[in-house]
């Protein structure tokens, strides 16, 4: 009996996961993309703290029953906070030059700054595996995003490269939040919610103070009166960014991150299929053999990833 109410919940929270994530994504393509009157949304710092600041909300709301106390210092968290927002920054402006396909096979890259940073900062080694599963995600993200020359001619999105670089950018600010959460992790161990509760309030200040200076803020409120529709897509974009994560800390907390991650990379190549079925971005054979071979690099590492750890535990 309670392993069939464990099942039930585990469904219950993949599929609010799919369900959330699967909106989230339609409604950040639809925002990015979509033209308003013939004018585009090039707010990329506000989207942001619309995110975060609905994030923090959410956070807050899960940490109102919990009394613990966090030591982790300000700066690590000012550090992990700034470093993804720049992330998350640099991949809404991709969008603006690449669809999403790209965008998300290309974030299916994150393991590779991960791996690199953990490498030259974290002074860490890992085994033969786990390099050449990340040559397999490496391989599937070349075929992916490598553009034939008679297409690069006959493209109208002429700022070729550009959304590319801004990709690599978003990945490197990844693999410096990943180095900066590894060391939260290993001084303070605190709990996902402190961390979520924490990134998300240090985001918001940032980009806040970011939408403020750079004069961002005046653009924005600018654009939704004069599109007031947008309001809509950009209340439910926050809104189902926020609850993908709150299922993703439950079910994390309840089946631990394999199940997890196997849910949100599964959910990911689903993602890809309905933005080339919704939007009309039709990809060559060529990049789906990359994308099978970017989410198979993804899922080996995520199934050794968890093995690993019981190796270790049986040697000591």
């Amino acid at each position: 009996m309670i392993k069939h109410k464990s099942e039930i919940r585990f469904i219950f929270y993949a599929s609010s996961i799919f369900i959330c994530y699967f909106i989230f994504a339609m409604l950040q393509e639809k925002i990015t993309r979509g033209k308003y009157d013939g004018e585009k949304f090039t707010c990329a710092l506000s989207l942001v703290l619309v995110q975060c600041v609905v994030n923090y909300i959410f956070a807050k709301i899960l940490m109102f029953w919990q009394h613990e106390k966090d030591t982790t210092r300000t700066l690590y968290y000012f550090s992990s906070s700034l470093t993804y927002l720049l992330a998350m920054v640099c991949s809404i402006m991709a969008l603006q030059w690449i669809n999403y396909p790209t965008q998300v096979v290309g974030k299916a890259a994150k393991p590779i700054p991960v791996m690199i940073l953990g490498v030259l900062i974290g002074r860490k080694q890992y085994p033969l595996k786990k390099y050449l599963f990340v040559f397999l995600i490496v391989i599937g993200i070349v075929m992916f995003m490598y553009k034939d020359q008679e297409k690069v001619l006959n493209d109208d999105t002429q700022g070729m490269g550009i959304g590319e670089i801004l990709l690599l950018m978003s990945l490197t600010m990844d693999g410096l939040t990943g180095a900066v959460q590894e060391r939260i992790k290993s001084e303070s161990s605190p709990s996902a919610y402190s961390m979520m509760l924490n990134t998300n309030m240090w985001s918001s200040i940032i980009s806040a103070i970011g939408v403020l200076l750079s004069g961002e803020i005046f653009k924005f409120v600018t654009f939704v009166t004069q599109h007031p529709e947008i309001i809509v897509y950009l209340v439910a974009f926050a809104l189902t960014g926020a609850l993908g994560q709150l299922f993703i800390f439950y079910m994390v907390s309840e089946f631990g991150p394999l199940p997890c991650s196997v849910v949100t990379t599964t959910r990911k190549f689903f993602t890809v299929l309905a933005s080339v079925i919704i939007f009309g971005n039709v990809l060559f054979t060529r990049q789906w053999i990359g994308a099978t071979l970017v989410f198979s690099g993804l899922f080996l590492d995520i199934f050794y990833s968890k093995s690993s750890p019981s190796k270790k535990t049986t040697n000591k």
